[in-house]
């Protein structure tokens, strides 16, 4: 039995009006700190642009994976492009450690020849550089989903470390204007590019966590089984699978074991008392067999683990 239930649809247009007001804004200034860094001859504001590129390529990506998301499941794609978001997100990891290569690589030739800095140039651009991320990461916090969709937290992150990225520009103009320190530009630059490589390492791992059919980070498997094994009726579980589609897209498929004697209505209704447990668990499909314990099963892992709580250690043999 298969049931859907659209918790996060209504965040949807929200979290795609956000993104595109985020995007025109990300790259107008992207291109204003790119002419700003070239002139001024600062790797810091190089490195900030640089990252402002792939925050305006992540947020592009994620508007394209959001309008593919919409489009109708058929026979050929049986859940639609909705999985199309996590690429989004894996392609997004990809370009931060990209960049965050180049800068380091950058930084090390500027080391042995520190060149000459426009600070006064460079420090008002940062400024503004910041007014504008902190106005883009407001805008992202009120009108997007960045706690539970992975590509409107890829794409946060991303602004984050901008924001950070731009203060370390300011505080390098400022070194190089009092103190005359030549290399607090590349300093600021190296760290700008340690941080785009972690918010890049975070992404990619996570958007491969789901690539992979990994348990979703907001479900707990011990606890989702303990609440089926709460509803009266149910004697069993196996062959338990949890997974998502897309971020906030939580799906549960298993084999439940019952009374033979139960009749088809009252499967039904243990059915739906299931799927009713499984919401506050942050599962949103479901999908179950229903089958007597005469019903042979795999010799799974979970169903391992499920015999051993019901105190079992007897299985037995099927293949599908």
């Amino acid at each position: 039995m298969g049931h859907d239930h659209h918790g996060h649809d209504h965040t949807h247009g929200a979290n795609k009006k956000t993104l595109l007001i985020s995007f025109l804004v990300i790259t107008v200034f992207m291109i204003v700190e790119v002419i700003g860094g070239l002139l001024t001859n600062s790797l810091a504001l190089l490195a900030d642009a640089g990252h402002m590129l792939s925050d305006s390529i992540s947020l592009l990506i994620a508007l394209i994976a959001f309008k593919l998301g919409e489009k109708t499941a058929n026979y050929g794609k049986t859940y639609g492009y909705k999985r199309f978001e996590i690429l989004a997100a894996v392609i997004n990891g990809a370009t931060l450690l990209g960049v965050s290569i180049y800068i380091f690589y950058e930084a090390y030739q500027r080391l042995f020849d520190p060149p000459e800095v426009a600070s006064t140039g460079m420090l008002i651009i940062a400024s503004i550089g910041l007014l504008v991320n902190i106005i883009v990461a407001f805008i992202m916090l009120r009108g997007g989903d960045t706690k539970d969709n992975l590509n409107m937290r890829a794409a946060f992150l991303h602004v984050l470390g901008d924001l950070l990225g731009s203060v370390g520009a300011i505080i390098a103009a400022l070194l190089m204007i009092f103190f005359n320190w030549a290399w607090a530009d590349t300093v600021a630059s190296v760290l700008v590019a340690l941080l785009i490589l972690l918010s890049g390492w975070r992404v990619t791992k996570a958007s491969f966590h789901v690539l992979m059919e990994g348990t979703p980070a907001n479900v707990n498997v011990e606890k989702v089984i303990n609440r089926m094994k709460s509803v009266g009726g149910v004697q069993g579980i196996h062959d338990l699978h949890v997974w998502s589609v897309t971020s906030g897209q939580n799906v549960l498929s298993c084999h439940l074991t019952v009374d033979g004697q139960m009749t088809v209505e009252e499967s039904q209704h243990l059915l739906r008392k299931i799927e009713h447990e499984l919401e506050h668990e942050n599962i949103g499909h479901v999908t179950i067999q229903v089958e007597t314990d005469k019903h042979p099963h795999e010799d799974s892992v979970l169903c391992q683990k499920e015999y051993e709580i019901e105190g079992h250690h007897h299985h037995h043999g099927h293949s599908h």
